[in-house]
């Protein structure tokens, strides 16, 4: 189920690409999210779902404005500002490294080599920053709306494992993605006016990221969340950038750099470090005697 959520979630850095080619960034998203609300809000009346109460549905609501609108928002964002799928696919790739930092923030332990992990880790992705700002690949906004995207799924995911997971998924999902298209659509208005061409090309791929990632790739994330440990499920995420890269260099031709690779071998290495649990000593056996 990891690996498949993994290739399923990657297809959607080209695709978003293609989208932005031919809409704002957040018409597109409050166009997405409300498809995906409608969708999981149908199958939760046809599977006869009990809904959550207040409490439950504030929690799936502040999932979704992280999760969704505050990553998906600064992702898109960058690319419209020309941000390539395989460097947005690199920075959020990073999410395992960001929620090992906020778990440590708000109490779990680090041990010294998660320490040593994060180091190394924000050294391989500043190392891929650094590049593509020398080779002018993404400015420095767009770098700013990427490190945006990666503050909200890291944030969005820890809070998920701990208040949002507990309910039906169709039911969650649907809130979450309510809740997400009510957060950009000030945005798809004021800043966007609401553009996008229409055209054959923005449709299809729209379809792509509504029915495989939203719909198959959010119940794949919202289960692996659900069954594991936030810092398990967030592992699966330095894969992101390899598997991001090949696709969008299929899809799209996108080519990268050897620098921008080593920055990825170096922050898959802290990553791996920095998600390793922390171990405990046993206490010794009390002498009865």
């Amino acid at each position: 189920m990891g690996l498949s959520f993994v290739v399923i979630w990657c297809t959607g850095y080209p695709a978003a690409k293609i989208i932005v080619a031919h809409s704002s960034p957040f018409t597109a998203l409050s166009l997405r999210f409300a498809c995906a609300a409608l969708i999981f809000g149908a199958l939760a009346v046809i599977g006869r779902v009990a809904w959550p109460g207040w409490k439950e549905a504030g929690h799936s609501a502040v999932v979704g404005c992280l999760q969704l609108a505050m990553q998906f928002g600064g992702v898109y964002g960058a690319m419209r500002l020309g941000a390539s799928g395989s460097f947005a696919a690199l920075v959020i790739g990073a999410m395992p490294l960001a929620v090992s930092g906020f778990a440590w923030a708000t109490g779990e332990p680090i041990g010294r080599r998660q320490w040593l992990g994060l180091i190394v880790g924000f050294a391989g992705v500043w190392l891929v920053i650094g590049n593509s700002l020398l080779d002018a690949q993404a400015s420095v906004p767009a770098i700013a709306l990427l490190l945006v995207g990666l503050v909200g799924i890291a944030s969005g995911t820890l809070y998920q494992k701990r208040h949002g997971s507990t309910i039906d998924l169709r039911a969650g999902l649907a809130i979450q993605n309510f809740a997400a298209t009510l957060a950009l659509l000030p945005l798809a208005i004021g800043l966007d006016h609401f553009y996008l061409d229409g055209s054959p090309t923005f449709w299809k791929a729209t379809a792509w990221i509504v029915l495989v990632n939203s719909v198959g790739g959010f119940a794949l994330l919202f289960l692996l969340i659900r069954n594991g440990a936030a810092t398990q499920v967030a592992a699966l995420f330095y894969l992101v950038p390899a598997v991001g890269a090949v696709m969008s260099h299929f899809a799209l031709g996108e080519v990268l750099t050897w620098l921008e690779i080593a920055g990825f071998f170096v922050a898959a290495a802290g990553v791996w470090l920095g998600t390793r649990p922390v171990r405990v000593a046993a206490s010794a056996p009390l002498d009865h005697r």
